[in-house]
């Protein structure tokens, strides 16, 4: 796959024109073939981008600007509509590339099941990586319907991969029963309803591990974030996930890749959701990909 040819639209603010000089690729993974609900989070890496225009390139959370950061948006990975499997192949193999390149990979969704490929490529790298997850939904079911390939699967999967004592999921407000008695059992970290306030309480345990981190724009409630796919109401503001970002900015841990998924633009004519995927974007540029 090639890595170094820049997005033929609209690229992410500030985005550095070469990728050798890079320490971080933006890529996006414009997936929603496996979705339960609503469709069209395949278009959320291209509008997060275009909306990211109306950023200041200056953040008052972390008191840098995007010149402090070598990244470069490297465009949409060419997935193939409609098929899961192969497109799952061709992520892992995409991030497998990135990482023998020594980038930190920051992706922009796309369904949730990307984070799963993601995931196995890291894990090649990482024998103790540790996972993040902040979302509505618990993503624990096996399969969907009969398909073990689906967006509600890679928290799942991941805990299979990785140990479930090594996922920890935060602001978790939808699931089946099954789903929350076997994250009680697994011994996988599961905190109900926030983010912030369980997030500061786990951080000191995480301190010195290889951390990557997935994020599901419809952790927030519907008023803050009404184009995803599955909105789900009772959710977090959008200052609340500002915050959660700034802790693991200012944590000991090691985040050594991130994605944010599930953005759904045409459920949203405001751009409100778009608007602030693009700004927590930003602030996961300036806040975690520095840490070495």
């Amino acid at each position: 796959m090639k890595f170094d040819e820049a997005y033929s639209g609209n690229v992410f603010i500030l985005s550095n024109p070469d990728f050798e000089e890079s320490d971080v690729v933006i890529y996006g993974m414009p997936m929603d073939w496996t979705v339960s609900f609503r469709p069209g989070s395949r278009f959320g890496p291209a509008r997060i981008r275009e909306v990211s225009l109306g950023l200041e390139e200056y953040s008052p959370y972390m008191d840098r600007h995007l010149e402090e950061v070598k990244y470069f948006d490297a465009g949409d990975i060419p997935l193939p509509f409609g098929n899961p499997q192969r497109s799952i192949d061709m992520i892992e193999e995409y991030i497998d590339g990135l990482l023998e390149k020594g980038k930190f990979p920051l992706g922009l969704g796309g369904e949730h099941l990307v984070t799963w490929p993601i995931l196995k490529a890291f894990h090649k790298k990482y024998d103790d990586l540790v996972l993040i997850h902040i979302d509505a939904h618990t993503d624990l079911r096996e399969q969907y319907e009969g398909e073990l390939l689906s967006h509600s699967t890679p928290v799942r999967k991941a805990c299979g991969l990785l140990g479930a004592e090594n996922v920890y999921s935060f602001g978790i407000r939808s699931g089946m029963r099954e789903e929350f008695q076997f994250a009680k059992d697994s011994g996988m970290h599961l905190y109900k309803f926030d983010v912030a306030e369980p997030l500061k309480k786990v951080l000191p345990d995480l301190a010195g591990r290889n951390v990557y981190v997935t994020i599901d724009i419809d952790v927030l409630d519907p008023a803050h974030a009404p184009g995803t796919g599955t909105a789900e109401a009772g959710g977090i503001t959008s200052k609340e996930l500002l915050d959660a970002i700034m802790m693991i900015a200012d944590s000991d841990m090691k985040v050594v890749g991130a994605d944010l998924v599930e953005v759904a633009p045409a459920y949203d004519p405001t751009e409100k959701t778009q608007i602030a995927a693009s700004k927590f974007i930003r602030e996961i540029l300036l806040g975690w990909t520095n840490k070495k």
